[in-house]
């Protein structure tokens, strides 16, 4: 399971591993931003709850207010009314009249008194008006039938009445009805009441204006929203309500409320609700409305549900469409790796073939030429390993006469060394010693000081062969004596300087070295006639056109060892890379100056590799 697991998430193949990261790449921030939009969502969602909450609470509100403002005018305008308080404050006064003028008098005052009731009250819904003096004398828009005024005198509420100053108005919450006739539909009724004082302030009368509770029901059942609504006096006790079983009760959320125009959201029994409320300021009363969370943000979340689906969905297309893009895409690498796979088992014939302008193009037209090339190699080092094995074939059957021509030459030094013709026979020594260095198949590679040796015999060699003899000086540095080089490097520089520089005459040859941190630069300089500028151009470009030869072809060689500078330069090219230096340095009459320079630090690396 674990292993299944890490090859879906590390997939060898690359269309795989494009497609996976381009998924993963896609699917992170599609995750992030539906994460960030779903967080920003939930406050957005919040606000708009308890916005579209205080709204209808707003607009139940002023519904409610203004019912409660009409029961106020009512009381307001009895109270202000100048006509009205000098009638009233003289029934206040005045005995029931006995003369038939007194009472027809009273009943044109009687009148005007209903009268005016009857208009204030016509303006809004039905409210019961009761004027009630102190004397006993009522006036009301009902009949006593409905209720006895002076009933009144006996509710708990208007001892409270009587406590208040001024203006001041006592408003009444839900209480059983009193009206008769409203009883049956109607058990609920709010009132407000005043005083009605004097001009010495005293009280001659009260004002009780009465509405059915069902009123202020019926606002909260007319809301547009799922809201229940309920209306509340100071001490958190309902007054009414959509259902007018809980009238009288403590509202049930009381401990959520904060005494002012507010809302939040509260959690009860793993759920939440959203509250609100609003003061009613000239009652002490308020209006909070309540729903379940859920229930406020039902259309937010059916919009929010659908968008998701859309997205989701618009992914899964998107999704769709890139799979099949990225396989279009990848399908010639897809290809490409196909063909390394064939070519991995050895079939170089198959091409790839692919020819598009892009960059998968451009590598496909470069792998094929890439076989082209490697078969041409391999067509190369065929004929190469050909030449090769018939001149070692040349090499064995050339090497019969070197030792045959070694061994008589060893015999004949001894035999003249016997006779005491040293110089002859060390000049045969010195040519044995050359002959074996020449013969030698497993010295490829010696160290300098060797290297400095063979050109000692050689130049002893030289000298005897001439009139007039070559000195040589050599200054070298200790610790370049134990530096490996190819042998023969020397040596066809010392011949040039003494048959070119010197035209084999009598001369001077300085062989010397110096050691920098990087690199041993050895100097081979004559004191012969030197060379003009164009010939030592001509020789230069030589050395440059034999480092891109073809090494396997024949050199025109001279000297002793049949080896030119241009196979000296292409040797230690060979062996120690673009790191090697040869300059030529000369001037008519002045002499020659060969300059070799080696990379110290790669000198024993390359050299062995080489050797081996």
């Amino acid at each position: 399971m674990g292993e299944m697991l890490q090859n879906i998430l590390s997939p060898r193949s690359f269309r795989l591993k494009v497609l996976f990261i381009s998924i993963i790449c896609l699917i992170i921030p599609a995750t992030i931003t539906l994460s960030i939009y779903n967080y920003l969502t939930k406050d957005t969602l919040k606000e708009q709850a308890l916005s579209s909450a205080n709204r209808e609470l707003t607009i139940a509100n002023e519904y409610v207010q203004k019912l409660l403002e009409d029961m106020m005018y009512i009381t307001n305008f009895i109270q202000v009314d100048a006509e009205m308080n000098t009638l009233l404050k003289e029934k206040a006064k005045k005995q029931m009249e006995d003369t038939p003028e007194q009472k027809y008098q009273q009943f044109i005052d009687d009148s005007k008194i209903n009268k005016t009731i009857d208009n204030i009250t016509m303006l809004g819904g039905k409210s019961y008006v009761t004027i009630l003096l102190k004397n006993g004398r009522s006036y009301t828009n009902y009949s006593n039938f409905e209720f006895v005024p002076t009933d009144l005198f006996k509710e708990d509420w208007f001892e409270q009445l009587n406590k208040t100053k001024g203006y001041e108005t006592v408003w009444i919450g839900s209480q059983p009805t009193m009206f008769k006739s409203e009883k049956k539909h109607n058990p609920y009724q709010i009132s407000v009441a005043r005083t009605l004082r004097d001009d010495n302030l005293n009280i001659y009368g009260y004002v009780v204006v009465t509405i059915m509770e069902n009123k202020i029901n019926e606002i909260f059942k007319n809301m547009t929203g799922h809201e229940e609504m309920v209306l509340l006096d100071s001490s958190n006790h309902i007054l009414s309500q959509q259902d007018e079983k809980g009238i009288g009760e403590l509202f049930r959320f009381h401990e959520q409320l904060k005494d002012g125009n507010s809302s939040n959201i509260f959690q009860i029994s793993k759920m939440d609700y959203l509250i609100a409320e609003q003061k009613i300021s000239f009652t002490g009363w308020k209006l909070v409305s309540l729903i379940p969370y859920k229930q406020a943000t039902n259309k937010v979340n059916a919009i929010f549900n659908k968008v998701m689906i859309v997205q989701v969905g618009l992914f899964a297309i998107f999704l769709i469409l890139m799979t099949y893009f990225l396989r279009t895409i990848t399908k010639p690498i897809a290809c490409l790796g196909n063909v390394a796979d064939i070519v991995q088992k050895g079939n170089l014939s198959i091409r790839s073939r692919i020819r598009s302008k892009d960059e998968i193009g451009r590598l496909s037209t470069s792998f094929d030429l890439m076989l082209d090339r490697i078969n041409e190699m391999f067509r190369e080092i065929t004929i190469t390993e050909e030449r090769k094995r018939k001149a070692e074939l040349d090499m064995l059957q050339a090497q019969i006469n070197p030792h045959f021509l070694f061994n008589v030459l060893n015999s004949i030094r001894m035999k003249v060394l016997v006779k005491g013709d040293k110089e002859s026979a060390n000049m045969i020594l010195s040519l044995s010693k050359l002959l074996r260095m020449t013969i030698s198949k497993n010295k490829k590679i010696i160290t300098f000081q060797e290297e400095i040796q063979i050109v000692l015999d050689f130049i002893n060699i030289m000298n005897m062969r001439q009139k007039e003899k070559v000195t040589v000086e050599i200054s070298v540095d200790e610790e370049a004596h134990s530096i490996l080089i190819p042998r023969f490097i020397l040596q066809p520089i010392i011949e040039n300087s003494i048959i070119h520089g010197l035209n084999q005459s009598a001369g001077t040859i300085k062989l010397k070295t110096k050691l920098n941190e990087n690199e041993l630069i050895i100097t081979i300089e004559d004191d012969g006639c030197g060379m003009d500028e164009e010939t030592l151009n001509h020789l230069q470009s030589k050395l440059i056109l034999s480092a891109d030869s073809d090494y396997s072809m024949p050199q025109h060689k001279k000297g002793f060892s049949s080896l030119g500078l241009s196979n000296v330069y292409e040797r230690m090219y060979m062996t120690f890379g673009q790191e090697f230096k040869m300059e030529i340095k000369s001037e008519i009459g002045k002499g020659t100056q060969v300059i070799l320079s080696i990379p110290k630090g790669g000198c024993k690396s390359n050299v062995q590799s080489n050797a081996s």
